[in-house]
């Protein structure tokens, strides 16, 4: 499938900024199963193309001088192949021993252990295709019921969550088996869900008679991703895969804006 992108965040502060850095995960990953056709990053400021540590491409964004707005503009088409029951080519340069340590937003907690225990059967692709199951069925989308900042057990706790929380407590839920999960930032097209277009999902490591690697699953949707998912990083929680993240000096109060589209384009 070719997708079609347009993703826009405008930061406005209530009083001018003297400097502002941000580190950009805003262009899509390398990969054997999509194709970057067309990609530009529109902004003010000077930019520094890098790969990090995980293989994402990435650029840091200095602004000096006043600013009292922030704008970020990404667009451009993205060719995506279809995957075989979620599994990708790619291994990557890492062990995936890389992604069984926890974090702040991963910890698996004694709640987190329990629905483990009650959820977690197995290390087949479709046992853990049930968990995703389950996660959809303990923690509901809704979105604004969470922050960028909430844990995988604040959205057990709450029972209310989104794609980025589904993530999160797969995730944790993995480490309690010690098994190599990361975390996957993007976009998909959404079609009728009424799911945001920007989208967080995971890869878990699997060992099979048929196949050793990663496999690509959508806790949100408990579906294997497909050529509707297109694949910016991927890191071991959001705070490692932020779209967007840094520092400013100055600037008040911020109000953040955040606007993606995602068009298939059938037939090209």
């Amino acid at each position: 499938m070719r997708l079609a992108i347009r993703h826009e965040t405008l930061y406005r502060y209530t009083s001018p900024l003297t400097y502002t850095i941000q580190q950009l995960r805003l262009t899509p990953r390398v990969e054997t199963h999509q194709h970057t056709l067309s990609w530009a990053i529109e902004t003010s400021g000077q930019m520094h193309a890098f790969t990090d540590a995980y293989g994402n491409q990435c650029h840091m964004l200095t602004i000096t001088g006043s600013h009292d707005a922030v704008r970020i503009v990404v667009a451009g088409e993205v060719e995506v192949m279809s995957l075989d029951r979620g599994r990708l080519q790619d291994s990557g340069t890492l062990s995936p021993l890389v992604f069984t340590v926890a974090t702040r937003l991963t910890a698996a907690t004694d709640l987190i252990c329990a629905f483990a225990e009650q959820n977690l059967r197995g290390t087949s692709s479709e046992e853990l295709l049930k968990l995703a199951t389950a996660i959809c069925g303990a923690v509901a989308y809704q979105s604004g019921a969470t922050a960028v900042t909430s844990t995988a057990n604040d959205a057990l706790l709450l029972g209310q969550g989104v794609c980025q929380d589904h993530a999160h407590l797969f995730i944790a839920c993995c480490h309690t088996r010690n098994i190599p999960v990361r975390y996957v930032s993007g976009y998909i097209d959404s079609g009728s869900t009424g799911h945001a277009e920007s989208h967080a999902w995971v890869d878990v490591w699997v060992e099979e008679l048929d196949f050793t690697g990663w496999v690509s699953i959508d806790v949100t949707h408990a579906c294997f991703a497909s050529d509707a998912h297109c694949r910016l990083a991927v890191a071991r929680d959001y705070d490692s895969a932020a779209p967007v993240s840094g520092v400013r000096r100055g600037g008040g109060e911020e109000s953040l804006d955040v606007s993606v589209k995602v068009v298939p384009l059938f037939g090209q």
